[in-house]
This record gives structure tokens, sequence and C-alpha cells, in this order.
């Protein structure tokens, strides 16, 4: 792992609890914030799974109007503290004080009446049904209430929080950061004034983002305590008052916003230096497109488009990034290029020769070395009830001669990879599915990329880990680009895809909306085209 130099090193959480920066430290250690309006407190909190202990007397305070986040690596216990608080889970120790009084929350109900509302990551609602009756479904009493009254209800509201959203609109029909604002407008209905969101912006574009943001502040005014749990440093420092880190199920300190910086939060995170910046290669010089894809058309189980006829290149070397709102077809596009999906019209040349038709097994023999990260990763990507030998023999059986497998290498090559990437297993035949996320995206990336592939297609190889993880993903990335990889790179994260690759190709409704020169662009032209926008001429390259 990349390390800074020791100037760098923070310190430690001081005896109330509070993280202080290094440039925030006084002669007198002075305390860089004081909870004199708390409206939630979080004390001692204890919730074990077994033997796992995932919060181990965890603290946490926020205050009314504020904007609290909520940060750790994935197993931190972030999502245990919040569900703690939302009622899902009951603390095994510890207390909940609400607004000054002890609170007792023995299920989600009971979060609902002190005011608490959660907002998920995958949203829960019902497509089929309108804004309103979503916004009202399950509530008692709620069944029989007048149209124009409910619909004045909910404007009076949407008009205090600057939340705009048509009330009589499918969900169906409605954009990812609609949907979204019905989910907020769903849990103020009911009353809440705490609201937590978890990874609220995964899935929106950089403007739905700025909205969003926008949102979250006019909360904050009007006296509500907002927890943000999220990944995305960037934007923790751009909306929030006051950061909490958690490491381990243990609270490591909270620090407020002005005192913080992305490298001293992700050490905090950690609990040890990281470069976060991420290297760009140079591209070589120009090379014979390795792939080509021409016109191509994907028809869903109703025969309908989710690639139309769309139409690039991408060459050895070149980190081709792909950006788009989820559904835009990035999926399919993987798996039509893999031969896992049938092609309807089209041509994909790979090295001068057509792979439409062709399935995996077939691509394999003709001596196409072309590696496959899917999304899925226990779904298509690895066996679950298998260890990392046999998953890895399962890649390269084929190209051993004789009727008996040697093992050898695989063990060999499984050992190799859980030093590389620092994958916690306890051992090489334990079973994949008993390993976190993270450790399993590790084991999937690692196969793929020792089979020494000429084309390497990547499905959010980063979901799932941690921030030291993810920046050992992208460096491994930059390796293969340096031995003249191909790379085709899908992603969520814009700031990445801007550091990494080379061109970013925007997809929207499963047509190509523009493909531009990374080191140009800038994440609201990316954000303009996802949604269907357009930009100048002279902003977009033009297609490859």
């Amino acid at each position: 792992m990349r390390t800074l130099c020791q100037d760098c090193v923070y310190r430690p959480a001081n005896d109330a609890g509070r993280y202080t920066a290094p440039e925030a430290i006084s002669p007198h250690d002075k305390e860089v914030h004081v909870d004199n309006n708390a409206y939630i407190e979080l004390k001692n909190i204890t919730k074990t799974f077994g033997t796992v202990i995932a919060n181990n007397n965890v603290n946490l305070t926020v205050c009314k109007g504020e904007i609290h986040a909520l940060l750790g690596e994935n197993g931190s216990g972030k999502s245990t503290l919040m569900n703690v608080l939302s009622g899902v889970y009951a603390p095994d120790s510890g207390s909940i004080v609400i607004n000054g009084v002890e609170a007792a929350i023995k299920s989600p109900k009971d979060s609902i009446q002190l005011g608490i509302g959660m907002i998920h990551q995958h949203f829960k609602l019902v497509d089929v049904l309108t804004a309103k009756e979503n916004i009202i479904a399950g509530q008692k009493g709620n069944f029989f209430i007048r149209q124009k009254t409910l619909s004045e209800q909910i404007g009076a509201i949407s008009y205090k929080y600057g939340l705009e959203v048509d009330p009589d609109k499918k969900v169906y029909a409605m954009s990812v950061g609609e949907k979204q604002t019905v989910e907020i407008l769903k849990v103020l209905y009911r009353g809440a004034r705490i609201l937590i969101l978890d990874e609220p912006t995964a899935v929106l574009t950089p403007q739905e983002t700025n909205n969003l943001f926008i949102i979250l502040k006019k909360m904050r005014d009007a006296g509500c305590a907002v927890i943000l749990i999220t990944h995305k440093l960037n934007e923790v420092m751009e909306v929030s008052d006051r950061i909490t880190v958690l490491r381990k199920g243990e609270t490591i300190g909270t620090i407020d916003k002005d005192q913080a910086s992305v490298q001293l939060l992700t050490e905090m995170m950690v609990g040890y230096p990281i470069d976060l910046s991420i290297e760009r290669v140079e591209e070589p010089t120009a090379q014979q497109p390795l792939l080509t894809v021409e016109n191509l058309i994907v028809l869903d189980e109703d025969k309908v488009p989710v690639i139309n006829g769309i139409s690039f290149q991408l060459s050895p070397g070149e980190i081709l990034g792909v950006a788009g709102i989820a559904g835009s077809g990035q999926k399919e596009l993987c798996e039509a290029i893999a031969g896992l999906c049938p092609v309807e019209k089209g041509v994909i040349d790979y090295d001068g020769e057509n792979i439409v038709g062709k399935n995996p097994r077939e691509i394999i023999k003709k001596g196409i070395t072309m590696s496959f990260v899917p999304e899925d990763r226990l779904g298509m990507g690895l066996v679950a009830s298998m260890g990392m030998v046999d998953n890895i023999i399962l890649k390269e059986y084929q190209n051993q001669k004789g009727i008996f497998i040697d093992r050898e290498p695989a063990k060999n090559k499984a050992r190799e990879l859980i030093k590389k990437l620092d994958i916690q297993t306890p051992g090489i035949y334990h079973p994949i599915k008993q390993l976190s996320g993270g450790n399993i995206q590790k084991v999937l990336l690692g196969r793929e990329i020792e089979s020494k592939p000429r084309l390497l297609i990547t499905a959010y190889p980063v979901r799932g880990l941690d921030i030291g993880a993810s920046y050992t993903v992208y460096d491994l990335l930059n390796e293969q680009k340096k031995k003249n990889v191909a790379i085709l790179y899908i992603g969520e994260d814009l700031d990445v895809l801007l550091e990494l690759c080379d061109r970013i190709m925007v997809l929207e409704s499963g047509k190509i909306a523009g493909i531009l020169d990374a080191k140009c662009a800038v994440k609201e032209q990316i954000g303009l085209l996802m949604t269907g926008g357009t930009i100048g001429d002279g902003e977009a390259a033009a297609h490859a």
C-alpha cells in the first residue's frame, strides 16, 4: 500500500471523544466543537451478531440544524448503528437519547413515532403507484383522505424544503432523482425531523446531487438533523457540518468539517496514511484498435432495445470509461462483448474477427484472451460454494493438457493473490460466499488480471471495496494499461472516471450520448449527457 510522510499522521481522539485535526491543535488542546444543542445521542451502543461485534461502545451526537456525515469502511458498523437508531435492531447495551429524553426504540414504528426517518440506498417505492399514493402508503387513517387535501399537504412540505415532484406522476415514469425526492417526502410527511440517508448519491448525476444538497441544506436550516452515510469524501466536505468516523465497530472521533480534509478523513477510516492520487498513465503511440463495435443492437426479453445502435473503438493501452445512470445499457454492453447475451444486430470486431454469435468457450478456444469482471460477482463471476483454488481452476482448466488437472498452479496463484491484494480469508479453500463483499471482489478481479488478458472488461470493479483496496485496484488497472491491455471500465464515481480513463463514453437509454476526452471533460458535462442533454459541438470529442 502506498503511504504518505509522517507529517500527515493524525492525533487520536481526545478524552471527550473529539477528533483533533493536526492543524487545529493548540497548546491547550482546545475542543473543536461543543454540543450544546444535542438532538440525538447514542451512548456506548454495543451490538453483536454471534461472535461478531458490529458496534463496540459506539458514541454519536447529532445536533439540531446539522448535517452530520457518518464515515467508515465496509464492515465498520455504520449501517448497524443506523439500524439501531431506526429500530431495525435492538442494541445489546447502551442508550439512545432523543431531544434530551431517553428513548426505547424496539421497532421501526417506535422510530417513526420519534420523528426518525431512514431513506435507504435502494428505494422502497411501488412503481405502479403515483408519488402521493406512495407517500401515504401504509399509514393508518389516510386511505379515505381527500385527494385535494393530500395534494395541498404534500405541496406545503415540498415548498418548505424545495422538493419538486409531480404528486400524480407514476413512479415508473420518474428519474432516479425524482424517486429519491418521493422517498424524502414520504418520511417528512410522516413527521420526521431526523433523517438518515444511506449512500444517497450513489446513482445520481452531478446535477441531481447538487439538487439533493440544496434540499438537505434547507432541512438543516429548518432545524432538522440529517445523518449522511456515504463513501464520497468530496461530497462530505461539501455538504456536512461535522463528521464522525467509525473503524472496526468503534468510534474513532468526531471532527468539524472546517478542520477536516479528505486525506485526514481517509486516514481516520483506515488507520494509516494513503496516497489518494490516481496516476494517469500516458497512452502509447497510436495503434490499430483491438476492439471495434459497429451498430450494436441488443434486445431485452420484451424485444425492446437496451443497446440501440452504438459504435466505438478501443485500442491497446487505453482505458475507455463508460458512464451512465443505472439501466442505461452498461450491463448488456459488457455481456454482449463477452459472449454472454445474444446480439440482435451489429459487429463486435476483436482483433480482426467478428465474435458475434460465439459463446465464451468458443471465444477462448480461438485464443482470444478477454477477461470479464461482471457486475454480479456471485451470480455469474464466481461459484459461491467453492474456494479460491477451484474458482481459479474454472478459469484455466481448459488450457491444461491431459485428463488430470494440475492443481498446484492454482494453489500458488491463490496464495499470490491473497498476499498482493490483502484478501482476508481463512484459507485458499474457504468458500467464497463466506467472505465479505470486498474480498469477493478482490478474488474475482485478481483472477481475471492474472489470466493475462489483452482486453479487460470491468463493471464496477471497486463496488464494495474500502478506500485502500479501491486504490489498489486503480493501480492494478494502470499496470495492465502499461502492459498494453485494452480496458473497458464501467464505473459510478465520475471523479475516478475523469482521473483514471483516457476517454469517457456516456450511455443514455442504450445509446451513446457522447465520447469525451477525460483530460478536458468536467463532471457537469458528463451529468448533462447522462440525462439526455447536449453540450457544445466543440466540447465533445468525435465518436471513435
